[in-house]
């Protein structure tokens, strides 16, 4: 049954209907998007998958996520770091990945502003500084936004470290997929599950409370 861009499973579980039907599309978003990361490499990782998938859908980024973990050291920002111009033409030769060579040398200029922001507190806790007051309700697809103030900011601010590649869009997808905002669909299964910002449930049960006072 399809309601309001949802879709409920034969398990009985309401998805959208981009993580519906595919196996592998479920799997992500039921057991990872949106979930926290809080450790460089793992901010390292998805900030470099979501450069890579620009243009792209998310699935071509996920079919080939094993081969870019292969291909770049399983995002160690310390072995990205030293790649040179041989490791460039090897990953331009590696079929398992997007070969783009803007790309490619965006994640290597990335991982030595990630190690240089370690003396200022490191990647995770800079992004996660951007974590908004407020996260959006989306009911429909087309209600889920695609950038925010915060993504902006955050974007500038990685800009200003020497980040590439890290647009308001890309920036609002990565703090989607970190769990820093939830933009799961009222109704969804997933909504509310991250622990970082109460279900909808929750924010009823807390206003009927205030309410009754």
């Amino acid at each position: 049954m399809i309601s309001d861009g949802l879709v409920t499973g034969e398990d009985g579980l309401a998805r959208p209907v981009w993580a519906a039907t595919d196996p592998m599309l479920r799997e992500y978003y039921d057991t990872e998007w949106g979930m926290p990361v809080r450790d460089e490499r793992g901010v390292f990782e998805r900030l470099s998958l979501e450069a890579f998938q620009s243009g792209l859908s998310w699935r071509t980024i996920l079919a080939k996520r094993p081969a870019f973990r292969a291909a770049f050291a399983d995002f160690d920002p310390d072995v990205v770091a030293v790649f040179g111009d041989d490791d460039v033409e090897r990953l331009m030769a590696d079929a398992g990945i997007v070969r783009n060579r803007a790309k490619i040398r965006a994640t290597i200029t990335n991982a030595n502003a990630t190690i240089a922001l370690r003396a200022d507190g490191g990647l995770a806790d800079l992004v996660w500084s951007f974590r908004p007051d407020a996260t959006p309700a989306p009911r429909t697809i087309a209600e889920v936004p695609t950038t925010s103030e915060a993504s902006v900011a955050l974007s500038t601010a990685l800009r200003k470290r020497g980040f590439a590649f890290v647009g308001p869009t890309t920036m609002h997808a990565l703090m989607e997929a970190l769990g820093i905002v939830d933009t799961h669909l009222v109704g969804s299964h997933r909504r509310g599950t991250s622990g970082v910002w109460a279900s909808q449930a929750a924010i009823s049960r807390a206003g009927a409370a205030s309410a009754s006072r």
